[in-house]
């Protein structure tokens, strides 16, 4: 199809300078003129749109503004969102999300673009939510805040349990009912918000707050935290997905039960968590024994301590039991006994008699050996033997003779053996002041003075530049013996 034609007349004049052409009302527009015009006119026909797209290039700018894009398949269009809608965010954007943006367009005229500004961004139904859920706990698990590892043991008997959850929900009268029926603890309860604006900050801001409470101060701090909320859907448990909880729950140095939802809900407060439970009721079962069966278990171990105790007295005497049964009876032990008894008096009965007959049969003929004429016969050969014995003195000489030989041979040996013997060879006695004998070196040095006795004489030996009197005395005589008495 041919194209329009235009006649000379229809031509723009040209011309080095522009002019106004006849007829023409129309003065030339800025640039700054036709931006306006265009911003107006896009915002009066598109002031409300919502649209549909995945996040892409979202940046955080230092004055808390978010800037993105949103783009499918076939376009792309830039977006922004001040920082007042940012902080109303009920996720953290991230690129790849698919979202449902509501706000109006506009232009931007510094670059000839036009954008959206956000007003309200939601994720684009269960499916993305879920997408972002597992993106999430992805990136939080590579940082290893759900290693098993970082797991602690919950304590036995918590003393104060700290309880983050809805101070007007079920969830508190429940945990608190189960707490009484079971045993009856101390419990703080920290009071936020666990859906909503604001829940995900009100949550990590109890934990904190719980942890940051001084031993000893005015207000004990917990030994354990349970975090609980009811059941809902993904959007009401979303508070417990946000990043902020996870980090004050894996942070936090007081042991953590997670209690969020029912037992099919999960959250990544429950990886985080040192413990998931799978209701806020069973959060409360776990965190404390039942009472009545503690003391159960105590009475038992009471019994198996006394039954322990009471054994090594049961055996023994079991032991004895088993060892008397084996004894013979007292009766039996005596019965050998006696009867040798009756048997050595029957024969010591039976010896005496024997020999007091054999006795008397020796003395009758004893008796008759003690005659008279048998008495004189031998005192008469008695008589003679005597008559014939000389008393000689020899006898009594001869023993004399021998004592007296014994008696000088003595003499000789201790007039040989005498101490002061060896003076008359040029030995000297060292004596010390008692006049005892000095016989080693050590005696010797232990005196203060000592004592040279000479066979003329005694010397005393003094230190050097004492006075030295001569004192001698005449020496008993070598030949002097004593007296034998």
């Amino acid at each position: 199809m041919p194209g329009p034609s235009f006649n000379d007349d229809d031509a723009p004049a040209g011309g080095l300078v522009a002019k106004g052409q006849p007829g023409d009302n129309a003065a030339p527009l800025s640039i700054t003129e036709i931006s306006n015009i265009l911003k107006r006119t896009v915002e009066d026909r598109f002031g409300f749109v919502r649209l549909r797209g995945e996040l892409s290039g979202v940046k955080r700018a230092a004055s808390g503004h978010l800037y993105c894009s949103l783009k499918d398949e076939g376009a792309v269009i830039d977006g922004v969102m001040w920082r007042g809608g940012v902080q109303r965010l009920g996720f953290v954007p991230e690129d790849g999300i698919e979202v449902v943006a509501t706000g109006k367009l506009t232009t931007y005229p510094g670059r000839s673009k036009y954008q959206i500004v956000i007003e309200a961004m939601e994720v684009a139904g269960e499916g993305a939510l879920l997408a972002l859920l597992e993106k999430t706990r992805r990136r939080l698990e590579a940082e290893g805040l759900f290693a098993a590892e970082r797991k602690r043991r919950l304590p036995f008997l918590p003393r104060i349990i700290g309880v983050v959850t809805s101070p007007t929900g079920a969830v508190i009268r429940d945990i608190l009912h189960r707490l009484a029926d079971r045993f009856p603890s101390q419990v703080l309860v920290w009071p936020v918000l666990v859906q909503g604006q604001g829940a995900a900050e009100q949550v990590a801001n109890a934990l904190a707050g719980f942890a940051a409470l001084p031993e000893g101060g005015p207000i004990p701090r917990p030994d354990l935290l349970i975090v609980a909320r009811g059941g809902g859907s993904i959007e009401d448990l979303w508070s417990f997905n946000e990043e902020i909880v996870v980090r004050a729950i894996a942070g936090s140095p007081i042991p953590v039960i997670s209690a969020v939802g029912h037992e099919t809900d999960t959250t990544l407060a429950d990886y985080a968590a040192d413990h998931r439970a799978p209701t806020p009721t069973a959060a409360a079962e776990i965190a404390v024994p039942v009472l009545r069966d503690l003391a159960a278990t105590l009475d038992e171990f009471g019994l198996r301590q006394r039954k322990c105790a009471l054994r090594p007295v049961q055996l023994g005497r079991e032991r004895l039991e088993a060892r008397l049964a084996r004894m013979p009876k007292p009766e039996a032990l005596a019965t050998q006994p006696a009867q040798r008894l009756d048997d050595l008096g029957e024969r010591l009965r039976r010896g005496l008699a024997d020999r007091a007959a054999q006795a008397k049969d020796r003395l009758q003929g004893d008796s008759a050996r003690l005659s008279a004429p048998l008495l004189r016969a031998r005192v008469d050969r008695a008589r003679d033997r005597l008559a014939t014995v000389r008393l000689l003195p020899t006898l009594l000489t001869r023993p004399l003779a021998e004592g007296r030989e014994r008696l000088g041979s003595i003499s000789r040996l201790a007039e040989h053996l005498h101490p002061e013997r060896p003076l008359q060879r040029g030995y000297v006695m060292v004596l010390d002041a008692q006049g005892a004998a000095v016989t080693d070196a050590a005696h010797a040095r232990k005196e203060a003075s000592l004592s040279l006795k000479f066979r003329d004489g005694t010397l005393d030996v003094v230190p050097a530049g004492s006075p030295r009197p001569p004192r001698s005395k005449p020496a008993s005589s070598p030949g002097e013996q004593p007296k034998l008495l």
